[in-house]
């Protein structure tokens, strides 16, 4: 299984990595942002390719419109900004004119989930997997740490048409290499087992493998599943694994409805698998301000609450 490296890294590095990595090879990209460049990390860009970036300001819709221009001219626009703006503010942009034209535009959503922390219920996005998840032609990425961030934003690039991307703020846990393999549309299993599956992704993954770890020294044979790919879900991965258990849990830093564990059920339900399921989500609720730790203690993401919950569904009849 993956090992937990001290590292820590904001995987938002990984995007401005990656780009100005691409930006060198195809000048053809423009990187676009909302006035908020340094969170986004995107003003690297604007430093080492000023000609390959544009700030539009604080108009995120515009941000979008334009980048969809841009992509009708030949270019590869990957348009950032806050997850609660771009996927919020600019959903109706996104929908009719990226995604009904199938526009091939990449999408930043930066400062998702629970660790945005003191920037309170405005800035916590726990909704943007909702909303993309329903728009057809949306491929939707959740990378775990900075290096399948950096693998994420490649492999955005190289596919042609609308990609949306998660990324967080907090400095997290390094868990993969770039050379690791990252196809979009496959899941990875971490770790076989016969006894429980558990399927996460994005930040919170680092949490779920100390819980596994932690749960394995037990006795505790967990078949562990990142889904770095929300959209298209690996529905055989998750369906073979899950067949062989008999038992899921899926732990989703997202609200409890829309998110990868309403993929991951619908998925299930439509391939005729039945089994003793879980999830831990935020269960309908706005969060509160505070310290990222806190918070991730307070709605039930801590390794320890995993621990917890894993234990139970594991004892269920």
């Amino acid at each position: 299984m993956t090992d937990i490296k001290k590292e820590k890294i904001a995987n938002r590095f990984g995007y401005s990595d990656a780009l100005l990595e691409l930006i060198e090879k195809d000048k053809n990209i423009i990187v676009l942002d909302a006035d908020l460049a340094k969170s986004t990390t995107t003003s690297r860009i604007k430093d080492k390719y000023p000609d390959n970036f544009i700030d539009v300001g604080i108009a995120e819709q515009n941000l979008v419109g334009i980048a969809a221009g841009l992509s009708l001219d030949g270019r590869i626009p990957f348009a950032s900004t806050y997850a609660a703006f771009i996927a919020g503010r600019a959903f109706d942009q996104i929908r009719t004119t990226i995604c009904y034209s199938n526009l091939n535009v990449k999408l930043a959503g930066m400062h998702v989930g629970i660790t945005v922390g003191a920037d309170g219920p405005t800035h916590q996005m726990l909704e943007d997997i909702a909303l993309m998840r329903v728009l057809p032609n949306m491929i939707i990425l959740n990378p775990c740490d900075v290096n399948e961030a950096y693998n994420a934003t490649v492999q955005a690039y190289n596919h042609k048409g609308p990609v949306y991307i998660r990324f967080v703020r907090e400095a997290t846990p390094v868990l993969t290499s770039r050379e690791d393999e990252f196809v979009i549309g496959k899941a990875k299993v971490l770790r076989n087992g016969k006894d429980i599956t558990v399927i996460s992704s994005g930040q919170i993954l680092s949490n779920v493998i100390e819980a596994v770890q932690t749960l394995e020294k037990e006795g505790y044979d967990i078949e562990l599943i990142n889904v770095h790919t929300i959209k298209p879900l690996d529905v055989k991965c998750i369906a073979d694994s899950v067949l062989k258990t008999g038992k899921l849990l899926v732990v989703d830093e997202h609200q409890i409805h829309g998110g990868l564990g309403t993929a991951v059920f619908e998925a299930l339900m439509m391939s005729n698998v039945s089994a003793k399921t879980g999830i831990i989500a935020v269960n309908d609720t706005f969060l509160t301000s505070g310290a990222p730790d806190e918070l991730i203690e307070k709605y039930g993401f801590s390794s320890s609450a995993i621990e917890t919950k894993i234990k139970s569904l594991f004892n269920a009849e």
